[in-house]
């Protein structure tokens, strides 16, 4: 199997807020499948491309390093993306699923992190003051080892994970994320109620992206 190739920005990482370390990894590595033809996550929204969106707001948040896993068009990505201070790790078995680029993200991650929040690139809604909320609630030692956000009962993206999930997540295969793991360790889960439902709202088609722009009057 292919290793995956690493990019590390010059910059170091900032320490995130309080006194855990948390990292955001930002998945941007799929084909946009039901979007078509087009590369979802450089769709232009609001004059910068969608995953711009999520990078901005992890960047901008509690959390550091940001890593973004690419995949598919790694070089327009990283393009669309460039002079922000963050890493890239490219996964050459995207097209195997979902599985594949949370695994590579984690690769990166020294011991020294207590926690990933693991945002996903549709998902240009989500700002900083919804990652920070996570961070903010994230106390492993109180028994609250993964965060998850909620809108009116429904839970959303992204999530955050304390270090101990992370092998578990590793071996996840195929087309799915680690959400069956919250299931499985719900004593260890806290749910944050979020006051918008920017947590639910992913673009992966093109009607999905339509309502967006006319939402946002573009």
């Amino acid at each position: 199997m292919p290793r995956a190739k690493i990019s590390v920005s010059d910059k170091p990482p900032r320490r995130a807020a309080g006194s855990h370390k948390v990292a955001a990894i930002v998945l941007a590595a799929g084909q946009s499948r039901r979007m078509g033809s087009v590369n979802k996550l450089l769709a232009d929204i609001g004059g910068k491309p969608m995953t711009a969106h999520v990078v901005d707001a992890a960047v901008a948040s509690g959390a550091s390093p940001v890593i973004i896993v690419t995949g598919h068009e790694p070089g327009l990505l990283e393009e669309a993306l460039a002079d922000r201070d963050v890493r890239f790790i490219h996964n050459p078995d995207f097209a195997d699923g979902l599985s594949t680029s949370l695994r590579a993200g984690l690769s990166l991650l020294d011991p020294e992190y207590d926690g990933a929040v693991v945002c996903l690139g549709d998902m240009p809604s989500v700002s900083a003051n919804h990652i920070n909320r996570l961070i903010d609630a994230f106390d492993p030692a109180a028994g609250h080892a993964i965060i998850v956000p909620t809108f009116k009962g429904k839970r959303g993206n992204p999530v955050l994970w304390h270090r101990r999930f992370f092998a578990a997540m590793s071996d996840v295969s195929g087309d799915v994320g680690a959400r069956h793991l919250i299931g499985d360790n719900e004593d260890c889960l806290l749910e944050i109620a979020m006051d918008d439902d920017a947590i639910l709202a992913d673009l992966d088609t093109p009607a999905a992206l339509a309502a967006h722009r006319a939402a946002r009057k573009e």
